[in-house]
C-alpha cells in the first residue's frame, strides 16, 4: 500500500488520468417511478413501530445525508451505536455500514428495519401496514407487478438512494478543466493530501468508501479517546469473526466531510480540524503544522458538491 501511494502522489498534476481522484458524475438509467417511490417510502415512518421514525430521521437530506447528532435514536428513543454516516454518493461505497455487514444498498434496508434500536419492525409486518394504504398500493403496481413485498420495498429505497449523488464540486470542475480557478490554497492542500499519505486510503470517485483500514495503526486510538471500548468499536470484526478485522472499519467518504457536525464511527470529534488531526496521529504517525492543516481543509472543503435534496426544508414526515 505504501508503495501504491508513493506512485500516486508522484503523480504530475497533467489531467484526470492521471489524478488519483476522479470527478463525480450523474447517475443514468434509473427508473424515475421507482425514484419517486423509494423517495416517498424514504421518509414514510410507517417502516418503524408505531411510526415513530424513517429514513430520513438519521439521513437528514438537508443536513447532508446525515445524523446533527454523534449518534442518532431510533425508536423509543433508543440510542445507536455508530454515528449516522451519510447517504449521499453511499451507492459509490464498496460495502454499506461502517462495518461493511451490507453488500449493497439494498442488502443494507433489513439492518434499520430489523434493528430494534432502529425501526424495529418485521417485513411481515411492514407489508402489512403498507398494504392498507390503497394509494401506496397503486404507486407500487404501477412499477411492481408482484406490488408491495420486501424485495419491492428494498429494491425502491435503494433506487432512490442510488441517486443521491452530489455534483459540481469545485474540485470535480477543476479535474475536468484545469483552467477552471480554484484558490490556491486549494491546489497546496491537494498536494498536500497527497504528500502526507492520505490519498492511500482516501481516493477515487468518492475519496474514500473503496477500502477498509484499522482504526489506530500509528497509535492506540481507543485507549487514548479515555472511553470504555464497546463491542460497535470492534468493525469488522463484528461481521467475519477474524481477529485481524478487529478495529477495522470502511474508509468514510471526504466528499462531504466538510459539512459534518461530527466525526469517525464514535462520531467523537467535532471539527474536521480535529478529525484531521487525530488521523495524521493516529493512521499517519504524523503532526501537521497550522499552516498545512489550513491548506488541507480548504481542500476538503472543495470536495463538496451538490444535490437538489440539500435545498428543501426538513421533510413534514409521513
Amino acid at each position: 500500500m505504501r508503495i501504491w501511494s508513493l506512485l500516486l502522489f508522484a503523480f504530475p498534476l497533467l489531467g484526470i488520468a492521471n489524478e488519483p481522484i476522479l470527478p463525480l458524475e450523474p447517475i443514468t438509467g434509473l427508473n424515475a417511478d421507482k425514484v419517486s417511490l423509494g423517495r416517498a417510502l424514504f421518509f414514510d415512518k410507517r417502516l418503524s413501530r408505531g411510526d415513530q421514525v424513517s429514513c430520513a430521521s438519521c439521513h437528514q437530506l438537508p443536513s447532508h445525508g446525515a445524523d446533527v447528532k454523534p449518534l442518532s435514536r431510533g425508536v423509543n428513543n433508543a440510542l445507536g451505536e455508530l454515528k449516522t454516516p451519510t447517504v449521499y454518493n453511499a451507492a459509490l461505497n464498496i460495502r454499506q455500514a461502517w462495518d461493511g455487514r451490507a453488500q449493497s444498498l439494498y442488502d443494507q434496508v433489513d439492518s434499520p428495519i430489523l434493528n430494534p434500536k432502529e425501526h424495529d419492525m418485521t417485513w411481515p409486518e411492514v407489508v402489512a401496514k403498507l398494504n392498507q394504504d390503497k394509494v401506496l398500493v397503486a404507486q407500487f403496481a404501477k412499477v411492481y407487478s408482484r406490488g408491495i413485498t420486501p424485495h419491492t420495498v428494498k429494491d425502491a429505497i435503494a433506487t432512490f438512494e442510488e441517486s443521491l449523488i452530489t455534483l459540481n464540486a469545485p474540485f470535480d470542475l477543476w479535474l475536468k478543466d484545469s483552467s477552471v480557478k480554484l484558490p490556491e490554497s486549494v491546489i497546496a492542500g491537494y498536494e498536500l493530501f497527497k504528500r502526507y499519505g492520505c490519498i492511500s486510503c482516501h481516493q477515487g470517485r468518492n475519496v474514500g468508501g473503496n477500502m477498509f483500514a484499522r482504526m489506530g495503526t500509528f497509535g492506540d486510538y481507543f485507549g487514548d479517546r479515555n472511553t470504555p471500548i464497546k463491542k460497535a468499536d470492534f468493525g469488522r470484526f463484528n461481521v467475519t469473526g477474524n481477529e485481524q478485522d478487529r478495529f477495522v472499519f470502511k474508509v468514510p467518504s471526504l466528499r462531504l466531510a466538510s459539512k459534518q457536525a461530527y466525526f469517525f464511527h464514535d462520531g467523537s470529534h467535532t471539527s474536521l480540524e480535529s478529525a484531521i488531526e487525530a488521523m495524521a496521529r493516529y493512521q499517519l504517525g504524523r503532526k501537521i503544522p497550522d499552516t498545512d492543516m489550513q491548506k488541507l481543509v480548504a481542500f476538503i472543503n472543495s470536495l463538496a458538491g451538490h444535490h437538489h435534496e440539500m435545498d428543501l426544508e426538513r421533510q413534514n414526515e409521513e
